[in-house]
């Protein structure tokens, strides 16, 4: 079995892979990045969250070859559902979970993010974003991305705003998808490790800075504010912000 962590890019989608990963490996599934190396898997999977990227058939047939022998793992990713995606999982060998954010706070932290990386002479995936209008057309891409797997039947969906003010509510929907008995220690210490305040802002692949609630109000213009509103309007209404 595969469980996938879906996530909006600067939604928590890598302390929501944290949690999951680290919940099911608890449970006795097999470490990761383990898989990724065992299996020489290094060409589709990034190295700190085991981000598989687009779920194509041909890269979603590389990852089942160690589900196949009985291999149980987690693996992240930040695209669409596809084809190759629906046929799995509709065979039941892949579990899926989606969080996303207020698109408009996401569209802030990834440019912010893809700056500071500049800065440090690191450039990374969100350095291309150079402006106002380069951002929004990045986060527009996601926001369909959303529309998509809210389509989806199957998954358990979850909003990084939730998971900060109403952590033991979301652990508890989590703990139940993924069948895992909320009583026992071990799920505990991880739900733990993982509460908000408490995780390293430093612990590699958590990808935490600031992730305050609301922050565009102050960063953006009210011009600006009101073009990301006539992008994400409808959206956002559906999302509950």
């Amino acid at each position: 079995m595969i469980v996938l962590s879906v996530g909006m890019p600067r939604a928590g989608s890598g302390w929501h892979y944290n949690i999951i990963h680290d919940l099911m490996e608890a449970a006795g599934y097999d470490e990761a990045r383990e898989i990724r190396e065992r299996y020489k898997l290094q060409s589709i999977l990034t190295e700190v969250n085991v981000n598989i990227g687009v779920l194509s058939l041909r890269r979603l047939g590389m990852v089942m070859i160690p589900a196949l022998m009985g291999k149980d793992f987690v693996l992240k990713a930040h695209a669409g559902p596809t084809l190759g995606w629906k046929t799995l999982s509709s065979l039941g060998l892949l579990q899926t979970l989606y969080i996303y954010r207020d698109p408009r706070d996401a569209m802030l932290s990834a440019y912010e993010y893809g700056q500071r990386s500049i800065d440090k002479g690191r450039p990374n995936f969100f350095s291309r974003l150079t402006n106002f209008e380069e951002s929004l057309d990045f986060m527009s891409d996601y926001v369909k991305v959303w529309e998509d797997w809210m389509s989806e039947k199957n998954l358990l969906t979850a909003r990084y705003e939730d998971l900060l003010t109403n952590y033991d509510a979301e652990m508890e929907r989590l703990l139940t998808y993924l069948k895992l008995d909320a009583a026992d220690e071990k799920f505990k210490a991880v739900i733990e490790e993982y509460r908000p305040g408490k995780a390293d802002a430093e612990q590699q692949g958590l990808h935490f800075f600031k992730g305050k609630i609301g922050r565009y109000k102050e960063a953006y213009t009210s011009a600006e504010q009101a073009q990301m509103q006539e992008r994400f309007g409808e959206a956002l209404q559906d999302m509950g912000y």
